[in-house]
């Protein structure tokens, strides 16, 4: 079952690292997250914890309200 939402999350995540010039593998490094398990997030697959929100948030250095 498809959730927009979690798509949304995912293409916002996306573009954040791309703006930032991060590579999908690094993020997952800096946020403590399996580099295909981000992969899944970023393509809305996952339901992702809050923590793990936060541990992107804080590996971007964004802002939750720009993900959310």
């Amino acid at each position: 079952m498809t959730d927009e939402r979690m798509i949304a999350f995912g293409r916002r995540v996306r573009e954040a690292r791309k703006s930032k010039g991060i590579s999908q593998e690094r993020l997952a490094e800096m946020a403590d997250i399996d580099r295909s398990y981000m992969g899944n997030i970023e393509r809305g697959e996952k339901n992702i914890t809050l923590k793990k929100v936060y541990d992107i948030c804080d590996a971007l250095k964004v802002d939750i309200k720009e993900l959310i």
